[in-house]
């Protein structure tokens, strides 16, 4: 007499010939409490046989494919602290991939050994973190080398958007998709990992109010709003004022360095009478760097602040063409 599957086998069994379930059917077809469902997938995903695609009340349930699992077995532990710190993929699909899971899909897809790639893909992180101190970029080197004129007293960002052969890092990745995607989720994240480091700067610069750069494209949930009220500053907040006209050029648009300047002269303006002593200004991310630059030299002009310092989430390592899809 055959033994009866276990619950979790005939789970995995039905979800590989449907291709795909959720679990209100996984519990009709395989006549299981929904409460048992949920305690064996809940297992199954902690175990890495199954992962889920989308949101309550619409989640359904696919097997992880055993080839990704056991390409993410044979990286060190050395190796794979590191990529599970670092490493993020959001697919095509929509899934957000995370660490060793995402490293795996990512050399899956592009066809390449996995361990001789978590190797090149560390030597590559070192190369870039060797630019960051206390956990921050200084782009003022990149600033000087653009501009005859730097109106900033500081510019940092957190990191770089995009790194070589790898792409987009996890703050890239974060920034891209919650801006496109106008995903409230990954605004809050992005929240969460910039507060710590505008505390830092407020408290180490004696910041005594901020300012976030408008946005241009119209988007019914907008980035930099949202990072306003998540980070919840007590500091005065200057009016940023974008102008409207009669067509809306974004500056990712602009792939010159002049026509980057006008657009920023052009379009944003400083609606404040207040003066302060020094001042945070906030922009998601730094390519160029004219809008940070034009911005802080109106408020310096306009007597509202006498020191500006700049913050970006993420920044280019060189030129700005690569930031120009956000």
């Amino acid at each position: 007499m055959d033994a009866i599957p276990k619950t979790s086998q005939r789970i995995l069994k039905y979800i590989e010939d449907k291709g795909q379930a959720s679990g209100n059917e996984l519990a009709r077809a395989l006549n299981i409490t929904d409460r048992a469902v949920r305690k064996q997938l809940n297992n199954l995903l902690a175990e890495g046989k199954v992962y889920k695609i989308g949101k309550p009340p619409r989640v359904f349930y696919l097997v992880q494919k055993e080839k990704e699992q056991a390409q993410g077995d044979v990286i060190p532990n050395h190796l794979r602290k590191v990529i599970e710190e670092h490493y993020l993929i959001i697919t095509p699909a929509g899934e957000q991939k995370e660490g060793v899971e995402g490293f795996a899909y990512w050399c899956e897809k592009q066809h390449l050994p996995i361990l001789k790639t978590a190797v090149e893909y560390e030597r590559t992180l070192r190369k870039y973190e060797a630019y960051k101190k206390n956990g921050l970029i200084d782009g003022m080197y990149k600033l000087k080398h653009t501009f005859d004129s730097v109106y900033l007293d500081k510019i940092f960002y957190l990191d770089f958007y995009s790194i070589e052969r790898f792409g987009k890092t996890k703050l890239g990745q974060l920034l891209l998709y919650a801006k496109q995607s106008q995903n409230r989720s990954l605004m809050r994240e992005l929240a969460v990992r910039v507060k710590p480091v505008v505390n830092m700067l407020m408290k180490k610069f004696i910041v005594d109010a901020v300012g976030f750069i408008p946005p241009t494209v119209k988007r019914e949930v907008q980035l930099m709003k949202e990072l306003e009220r998540q980070l919840n500053l007590s500091s005065p907040n200057i009016s940023l004022v974008k102008v409207k006209t009669p067509i809306v050029v974004p500056q990712k648009t602009l792939t010159k360095l002049p026509d980057r300047v006008e657009n920023a002269r052009s379009t944003i303006m400083v609606n404040d009478t207040r003066s302060f002593n020094s001042l945070l200004l906030i922009d998601d991310a730094l390519g160029s760097g004219s809008t940070l630059n034009e911005t802080a030299q109106k408020i310096k002009k306009q007597k509202v602040a006498k020191k500006v310092v700049g913050l970006a989430i993420t920044g280019s390592f060189s030129g700005f063409e690569i930031i120009s899809e956000i």
